[in-house]
């Protein structure tokens, strides 16, 4: 079945129906017009103080998280000048690319254009929606009228979460202080409250949990004075917390509802039956960030009524089910480290998780999948401090557990932590430090449990290492079939790129070639073989090595294709290719040129317009080895460049492809109007082009096909 049609209309019905700030954002860049491009978007709320809180992004730096996390409203920073003038703020293309890369200077892609909506009801100001747009210098109005209508459907909805939603859209507490025992927090409703019902809130980028008076009240506890919530182990009754691990498991690895009855501890010894319902929240990246929901008390209901129990046993044996599940969909060994982030650590409770694999007889730590900043740092020191233990833990072939009221600890070490060792078939494979924030006694099952979540987690990391290293070793055989490096021209610039896909096997049969001929025209060569596989990048290698030769020994374009289509043809496969040649003599600036089913060059005009060259062309290469190709004439003037490219560069599921080429084709104008060769020299401007367009493509949420580009530029001959 096909996918909905993306229309503003529908945009703005799924706006209604969101039920938290990073939903919201997530759905404008999912549902939202093509055109806007997802990176450097973000949401921010005013927060009781009055100031503009960062708290929903995509795509944002971690030094822009520093520096813009927090804006004064009365300052001049766009998200304030759009809340100020109450309408859009818009950064032009031009703006945005000042000063670039300077960080300081806003995205500075040039490529883009940045907006700021207000978002406002009834006169009341909430929030600012930021978002980047892939325009060509200007924004339509008709573009700003949808998202002006965008922006009040976002406005309208959070507008009702703030005053009826269970718990807050996402933004950051007010920090209360001890004698605060009044309502948690404005955000949640008087009919909650009025219920008698609890709200938590769990922050899991940071770990930190949050409870509102009513839930401290229900468990009988005093309200802590940051309203920090207890730890897992300490509210839940030990029978019933591995069930509780389970089902937080099977909530975070999918997101969305869920629902848990379990016995809550009170003091003195007390358990009252609980039913805790809530939402786990995703980021646009499909990762968990939040959870949000209430605690009610159940006692009163007959005793089936808050859900069955398993036997203890059986609940950890669901909750292992539930943590394999989880890493049996991990491919690579990032997608490893991002499933024990995202699901394993929150899911036991942990305050972190530091994965160290064996290489070459050293424990090295894994790149952290955490999103950053504070998180990022306290997990490098946490591998620093616990490389001695884990090193032992391995050699012992044994875990290690702390054990409360033992040996006093360092005060920079965690409260309580477990050490397992990563062994899979009978092979040393890394070693892995949990940390709890508060001292634990881990009993029998525990240790058990632990132990066997080792071997999963042992026998998933081993198994990514091997797909990491299949795709590495097949990278490297890409590369290698790809020119090391352009050669040097006489009267030309030139500048090439090569992305593999993010998807299936990361590699492709796109190729490019830039060829110096033995009557000293140059020739320029761009191809895509069919497939993302090891034998699109063989067959890849065959054809480029074959038109090389053809090219060399003085056939003109549309012979050279005619005899690459008859060589693709006899090899023992099914694949076809597109692919275009053409010729330059930079010496008059003559083209000659033969196009086999692939997209048009690009010439960029010393008056910075850029069009696609009107070249008739033929069946891709291997379709039709009888067929001719026709051969098109045409002239590069000094000053002027060149761009051809593969399909990957431009192809994008969420748009047309037309409208992708027009899109780029502004871009390239923009481009060629401010920081083209004839401004920063030939050879510099290239390269920032190609940085540009290549940029451009790694914005996207996916990319399905490889992308493989290049860019020659005809310089002007002195007088």
């Amino acid at each position: 079945m096909s996918s909905p049609v993306r229309s503003p209309m529908r945009c703005v019905r799924l706006l209604l129906g969101c039920t938290s700030a990073a939903e919201l954002l997530g759905t404008v860049l999912a549902e939202g017009p093509g055109w806007i491009t997802g990176e450097g978007s973000a949401l921010y709320l005013l927060d009781s103080a009055g100031m503009l809180r960062l708290t929903a992004s995509h795509g944002l730096p971690d030094w822009a998280h520093e520096r813009y996390g927090l804006v004064d409203p009365a300052g001049g920073l766009p998200a304030a000048m759009a809340l100020k003038l109450r309408r859009p703020y818009l950064l032009s293309p031009e703006h945005t690319s000042i000063d670039y890369p300077n960080r300081n200077a806003g995205l500075g892609t040039g490529m883009v254009a940045v907006v700021t909506l207000p978002l406002v009801v009834d006169e009341q100001p909430i929030g600012v929606l930021a978002l980047a747009l892939a325009h060509r210098g200007t924004v339509p109005g008709r573009d700003l009228d949808v998202l002006e209508t965008i922006a009040g459907a976002c406005a309208h909805r959070l507008h009702h979460l703030l005053d009826h939603g269970p718990a807050r859209p996402d933004a950051r507490p007010p920090q209360p202080t001890a004698a605060d025992a009044g309502p948690a927090h404005p955000l949640l409703s008087l009919a909650v409250r009025a219920a008698g019902h609890g709200a938590f809130e769990r922050d899991l980028v940071t770990g930190e949990s949050h409870w509102d008076a009513a839930a401290f009240a229900l468990a009988g506890r005093p309200v802590a004075p940051d309203r920090a919530a207890p730890e897992l182990e300490r509210i839940v009754h030990p029978e019933d917390l591995p069930d509780v691990q389970a089902a937080l498991a099977d909530a975070l690895a999918g997101g969305g509802r869920y629902r848990i009855g379990y016995r809550m501890l009170r003091p003195g010894g007390r358990a009252a039956r609980v039913e805790e319902s809530g939402e786990v929240m995703l980021d646009v990246h499909g990762r968990p960030v939040r959870m949000a929901g209430l605690i009610a008390d159940v006692d009163h209901r007959p005793a089936g009524d808050a859900g069955p129990r398993q036997d203890p046993a059986g609940a950890r044996t669901a909750l292992l089910l539930s943590l394999t599940r989880a890493l049996s969909r991990a491919v690579t060994v990032r997608d490893v480290t991002t499933a024990v982030t995202d699901v394993a650590r929150p899911a036991f409770g942990a305050d972190s998780i530091v994965l160290d694999l064996v290489d070459e007889g050293r424990l090295l730590p894994v790149s952290h999948t955490v999103y950053g900043g504070s998180r990022r740092a306290e997990l490098t020191r946490l591998a620093d401090l616990s490389e001695p233990v884990m090193q032992h833990s391995l050699a012992r072939s044994a875990p290690l557990f702390s054990e409360p009221g033992g040996t006093p600890r360092r005060p920079e070490a965690p409260a309580a932590w477990a050490v397992l060792p990563l062994v899979a078939s009978g092979r040393q494979v890394g070693s892995c430090l949990i940390t709890f924030a508060a001292e634990r006694a881990f009993s029998r099952e525990d240790r058990t449990l632990y132990s066997a979540f080792a071997g999963i987690l042992a026998q998933s990391l081993e198994r990514a290492r091997l797909y990491d290293t299949h795709h590495h070793r097949a990278g490297e055989l890409q590369r290698a079939m790809l020119p090391r490096s352009l050669p040097r021209l006489p009267g030309i610039a030139s500048a090439a790129r090569y992305l593999p896909s993010t998807e299936g096997m990361q590699i492709g049969g796109d190729w490019y070639d830039l060829l110096k001929l033995p009557d000293g025209r140059i020739g320029l060569v761009i191809g895509d073989v069919q497939g993302h596989n090891a034998e699109a990048t063989a067959v890849m290698g065959q054809l480029r090595s074959g038109l090389r030769a053809y090219a060399t020994d003085g056939h003109d374009p549309a012979a050279t294709l005619a005899r690459t289509s008859r060589l693709l043809a006899e090899l023992d496969t099914d694949l076809f290719a597109t692919c275009l040649y053409l010729t330059l003599d930079p010496a008059d600036g003559r083209l000659t040129a033969a196009r086999a089913g692939h997209p048009a060059p690009v010439r960029i005009a010393a008056d910075a317009t850029a069009v696609e060259l009107e070249l008739p062309g033929g069946p891709p290469l291997g379709v039709d080895p009888g067929q001719p190709y026709p051969l098109a004439t045409g002239r590069l003037a000094g000053g002027e460049t060149l761009l051809v490219y593969t399909d990957g560069l431009v192809e994008d599921r969420e748009e047309d492809y037309d409208e992708s080429v027009q899109r780029m084709l502004g871009g390239l104008e923009l481009w060629a109007r401010q920081t083209g060769p004839g401004r920063i020299g030939p050879a510099p401007a290239l390269e920032r082009l190609a940085d540009l367009l290549t940029l451009n493509v790694t914005e996207r949420r996916s990319r399905p096909d490889d992308v493989a580009l290049l860019l020659l530029h005809r310089v002007v001959s002195p007088r």
